[in-house]
């Protein structure tokens, strides 16, 4: 699905992950507004973020929300809970590691991070974030590792091998096999 086709079957959720306090200073003294970031998600594999900025609160959250809407786009997972693969996300001075965890795990994020995952429909994942702490670089290095990931189906067309292969899933197989047909060979 590309960016910006998401159809408004499903109901998406909003989450405010930050909101500052801005000044314009001109003759008179300072003029006051507010930025707001915002995610959307429909926790079912769709995700947006978007950035927006009123002289009011509400305003500036309303823009943000419709910025993110602009901005959804697809995130693949493995099994529906998780990561299809490791991964991380670059944006400024922020790097956000991403990686696969097991069924159970949670989410281990903080912050932007957090939002951003949860409303992706990600259930099990393990984060570190590398660099700034600025909530702004924080989500969109996230949204950029999650836009960067792959799926295994894609992958194997691209390599032309099975999915399974690209899984790993033959190379776990091999080895028990080898290991049950060595005794039979030395009796």
């Amino acid at each position: 699905m590309a960016r910006g086709s998401f159809s408004e079957g499903n109901e998406l959720k909003e989450r405010v992950v930050d909101i500052n306090r801005v000044a314009k200073v001109v003759k008179g003294g300072r003029r006051f507004s507010f930025t707001a970031l915002v995610v959307v998600g429909d926790e079912n594999g769709h995700v947006g973020a978007g950035y927006g900025k009123a002289r009011e609160v509400p305003l500036a959250i309303q823009k943000a929300i419709e910025d993110a809407k602009k901005n959804l786009f697809t995130v693949p997972r493995y099994n529906g809970t998780t990561t299809t693969h490791q991964t991380i996300g670059r944006f400024g001075a922020a790097r956000v590691l991403l990686k696969p965890a097991a069924p159970g795990t949670g989410v281990i994020a903080a912050g932007g991070v957090r939002a951003v995952l949860e409303l992706a429909g990600v259930r099990d994942i393990l984060t570190k974030s590398l660099g700034t702490t600025n909530p702004i670089n924080l989500v969109r290095a996230t949204v950029a590792g999650l836009q960067s990931l792959k799926t295994p189906e894609g992958q194997a067309r691209l390599r032309g091998i099975s999915v399974s292969k690209v899984l790993g899933l033959d190379q776990r197989e091999a080895p028990a096999g080898e290991a049950a047909a060595a005794p039979a060979g030395e009796a």
